[in-house]
């Protein structure tokens, strides 16, 4: 065969056969393709409100309000009742519960504060509201009125 070497029965083999490197870099990024793809998919569209600050925050519960009135609690559509008995048992099982609440910006002020009432009333003093973080170097760029 052309570009093969040839090597005596006494001499030290020492090229290094990259194959199954290859293989396991293949697989891994067909299982990672395929992850993505479902990770994706799984999002429920918001357009989040804008703001200059914000911080990232470790959540318990992601709770979603979208433009059609729709609630989500990890990314499953859910009832008034059906959110305050999850909070609940997860408060029943540990008092460190923080819910972060992400809301369309065009939904309505009174149903993101009755969202806070019922995060409240189940105990959970621990919450925030999720942004889109706006380029502060934009802002201050602007001229002033």
């Amino acid at each position: 065969m052309a570009g093969t070497m040839k090597h005596s029965e006494d001499e030290i083999i020492s090229d290094i056969n990259v194959t199954p490197f290859v293989d396991v870099a293949l697989v891994l990024l067909i299982i990672f393709m395929v992850t993505a793809t479902y990770i994706i998919a799984q999002s429920i569209p918001v357009d989040l409100p804008k703001a200059a600050t914000g911080e990232e925050v470790v959540a318990t519960f992601a709770v979603t309000l979208t433009a059609d009135g729709q609630t989500y609690l990890d990314g499953e559509r859910i009832d008034e009742s059906g959110l305050r008995k999850k909070i609940g048992l997860a408060r029943a099982r540990s008092a460190d519960v923080r819910v972060i609440i992400a809301a369309d910006a065009s939904v309505v002020h009174g149903k993101v504060v009755r969202v806070i009432d019922l995060v409240r009333q189940e105990g959970v003093s621990k919450f925030a509201i999720n942004i889109d973080s706006e380029d502060q170097r934009a802002a201050t760029d602007e001229p002033a009125k």
